[in-house]
């Protein structure tokens, strides 16, 4: 029961033993951490309970390079039901809530969907009651905090702990050790709650901080040799300090790989020094755990295991083997060959000789394995682990997994019956599809609390909070009018939130009452924000030609991070940029058209962005986006998509009805019947609309110092001595998607009909909770049973 007296007490204490002053009179980032802190006393008993509980348990364990977490506090007081108790006694106090909320600083452990999906998954199997910890690295500064200056994307450094890290726990106990040729660093653990909702189970995510063996060499600083007396500090250090390190030159790739063998090889470490204490044989290692490896990044864990068991723990190479086969699963998230991640030998050698000797070894058995299996020696190198000098890390997780997933059912079915295929011909057992999902605590409860309560009301229950196939019974009031203008009367109410909010960060004014199209992602040319911005580029012109023409007002937001080294990529943020610029400064736009890039794109600013959404641009390149789980947020909150039939796109039209979503564009089969022959010149030449907005980027109308705009203008047509001309087929969809767009034009302008194909989506989207995805890998992978 919540004691608003105890909780008092201790935020004074907490506030004056941490920040020597009283809670009332404390910066809001003060409070923040002053409140955190007084609330994991409330939450550590449930957390030392739920370990006991789950002792002996078979338990799953998520290895993963990123966490896209979001902020802590306000996730951790609905699960542990306290939010609006806190809320009261905040304000009782004379405390605004919703600005410490805001004060806190979005944990920098992630990148894009890969993190967020790990984050959706920690929060489904606790609140489902699985038991099931994740492992990760604790980035010091994270992946970077997007500034954009004249339009082009800055990183600067994200300094998350900088006001304190409250919500872990720093476990100094269970240091480990990890080796790399010449030297030797800490792992140091920091854990942190997953709570379960309701309380139900408190999960843990272990996080691994790199920290040095010796701090300080203070001869070296006697002989004034400063550099060096911190050398090893900094060099151990390095290697946590940021998530995915620019990898343009080969110390960055170096770096890359050191971090990915640290966390994994103390993550490993830490699980047999827990299970020996069970005392009852490594063989029964994988009764316990069934570890899954969110794609190919942890993927040096096989070899590692496998150097563990034989060289640390003394089992014979078979039993070993065997053990680790039965404990890996492998999730491949990507058809790209590029994301098919892969090493050159020599940085095994160089970096981890331990490991690599191990690989050569597994290497050498899977092609003794293939052979029986009948497959001759010159079809032996498709299958090689260690191939032209390079370690191909998917093909170990294939051959040292005992399951291999896609993440929807067009990805999986690409995998088996095309990328993957003479693999799946050797272990079909071994395949199997698991759609992603995403936790509708954090996007439905969380961050649309007015939606939710309307959904509440007419469910007449709160079961839809772990069951979202409840959602189902909403369906019969597609047709209740008063129930969509209450549902236009919520959207309205979260977009003029977001107007709020974006002229807040951003400086920029935007229309409530405008059609809000969001494109809120990676920036990847897969993805296709340039289709995007070729589209508000022909509407501008239209406009221009045409200024009685009659359309609906527009704001398209867009939001995203490029890659540090991805030179094109940030090109298309600072073109994008550009065509702001152009339609700002033309008055005849006011009114009718407005493009906001919000910067630093984050869990936090997505919680504002998803439940304002009019459209949900999910517009990849089909057969490129293995799933993506934005569209799915995007659904939950009511928003119709337009897209191609890619990823989950397909089982979200197939849930809400293509009539209700705007489907355009190749399919994966028309692809591969025109690549071969495809003309993206011959549709430049033959399309002058078209023509005139890619001659955008080198006729002049905007600036081009770097020759950045010309290089993207020639690799739609001529392509690159890496890709053929418009590897993502833009040219091809544009016509289609224009036309598909001028379709959500007329059908915007039917409120109500509008309402009825948002309402349908959000009626219809149970399928895509995360819940249901930890379900079935709990059962058809895990084999992990509930509390």
């Amino acid at each position: 029961m919540f004691n608003h007296e105890n909780l008092k007490k201790r935020i004074d204490l907490y506030a004056m033993t941490t920040f020597g002053g009283e809670f009332k009179q404390l910066l809001d980032s003060e409070k923040y951490v002053v409140l955190s802190k007084a609330m994991m006393e409330n939450i550590v008993p449930y957390w030392n309970d739920s370990r006991k509980e789950t002792e002996g348990m078979k338990k799953a364990y998520y290895l993963s390079s990123e966490y896209l977490l979001g902020r802590f506090l306000t996730n951790n007081l609905i699960a542990m039901d306290t939010k609006d108790d806190v809320k009261r006694m905040l304000e009782e106090m004379g405390v605004d809530y919703n600005e410490i909320e805001e004060s806190e600083e979005d944990p920098a452990l992630g990148n894009g969907g890969l993190g967020r999906l790990a984050a959706c998954f920690l929060d489904s199997a606790a609140t489902l009651g699985y038991p099931m910890d994740g492992y990760g690295i604790r980035y010091d500064f994270g992946l970077f905090k997007q500034k954009i200056v004249d339009g082009e994307q800055v990183e600067v450094a994200d300094n998350w702990t900088k006001y304190g890290d409250p919500w872990g726990i720093r476990k100094v106990s269970e240091i480990v050790r990890v080796t790399f040729k010449g030297s030797e660093i800490y792992a140091v653990p920091y854990d942190y709650a997953v709570i379960g909702y309701g309380k139900k189970l408190i999960n843990t995510l272990r996080l691994w901080k790199a920290e040095s063996l010796e701090e300080f060499d203070f001869r070296a600083f006697n002989d004034q040799k400063y550099d060096q007396a911190v050398k090893a500090k900094n060099d151990a250090e390095n290697i946590a300090k940021v998530l995915y390190p620019n990898d343009s030159y080969e110390e960055g790739k170096k770096l890359r790989l050191k971090q990915q063998y640290f966390f994994v090889s103390a993550s490993l470490q830490d699980m047999i020094r827990k299970f020996k204490k069970k005392d009852i044989g490594l063989e029964k290692f994988p009764q316990f755990h069934s570890i899954q490896l969110n794609d190919t990044h942890p993927a040096v864990a096989i070899p590692e295991l496998m150097r563990l068991l034989t060289r640390k723990e003394g089992l014979g190479w078979d039993e070993a083997w065997a053990i680790t086969t039965a404990t890996f699963a492998y999730t491949n998230h990507t058809l790209l060959a590029e994301a098919l991640e892969q090493w050159p030998e020599r940085y095994y050698q160089e970096l981890i000789p331990q490991v690599y000797d191990v690989i050569t070894k597994i290497n050498s058995m899977l092609l003794e394995d293939l052979r029986k299996k009948g497959i001759h020696d010159h079809d032996l190198s498709r299958y090689e682990i260690i191939h032209n000098g390079n370690i191909r890390m998917a093909w170990m997780s294939i051959y040292g997994s005992k399951s291999i997933n896609g993440v929807a059912r067009l990805h999986t079915d690409l995998l088996i019956n095309k990328e993957l295929n003479y693999w799946y011909k050797l272990y079909p057992e071994k395949f199997n599809n698991k759609t992603n999902g995403i936790t509708q605590r954090r996007w439905l409860l969380q961050s649309n609390p007015e939606l939710s309560e309307l959904v509440t009301e007419l469910l007449g229950s709160e079961e839809w909070i772990t069951d979202l196939k409840k959602l189902k019974d909403l369906g019969k009031y597609t047709n209740d009018d008063e129930v969509m203008e209450r549902f236009l009367d919520i959207k309205g109410t979260k977009k003029q939130q977001l107007a709020e909010y974006i002229k807040q960060e951003e400086g920029e004014d935007i229309d409530p009452d405008s059609l809000f199209d969001i494109q809120i992602k990676r920036l990847h040319e897969y993805k296709r924000q340039l289709l995007n911005a070729f589209h508000i580029l022909y509407l501008y012109y239209e406009i221009k030609e045409n200024p009685e023409k009659n359309t609906v007002p527009r704001t398209f937001i867009f939001g995203a991070k490029a890659a540090p080294g991805y030179v094109r990529a940030k090109a298309i943020i600072k073109f994008i940029n550009d065509i702001a610029g152009l339609v700002k400064n033309d008055p005849l736009m006011k009114g009718r058209l407005k493009i906001v890039f919000v910067q630093n794109y984050r869990v936090s600013y997505a919680e504002k962005l998803f439940p304002a959404a009019d459209l949900s641009e999910q517009i990849s390149t089909a057969g490129k986006e293995a799933s993506g789980t934005g569209n799915m947020k995007f659904m939950l909150n009511g928003a119709p998509t337009i897209g191609t039939y890619d990823g989950a796109n397909i089982e979200i039209v197939e849930e809400a009805g293509e009539e209700n979503n705007y489907i355009f564009g190749l399919r994966v089969e028309d692809i591969e019947e025109i690549k071969d022959t495809y003309n993206p010149e011959a549709i430049y030449q033959n399309n002058p609309k078209l023509r005139r907005v890619m001659d955008t980027l080198i006729d002049g109308t905007f600036e081009d110092q770097d020759g950045a705009y010309r290089e993207l203008h020639n690799s739609l047509l001529y392509g690159a001595h890496w890709h053929r001309a418009d590897n993502y087929f833009i040219l091809k969809d544009f016509d289609e998607y224009r036309k598909t767009q001028e379709k959500v034009d007329i059908d915007y302008r039917d409120r109500l009909g509008w309402a009825r194909k948002c309402w349908l989506n959000m009626s219809n989207s149970g399928k895509f909770s995360s819940d249901r995805t930890i379900e079935q890998y709990a059962q058809d992978i895990w084999n992990i049973d509930k509390i």
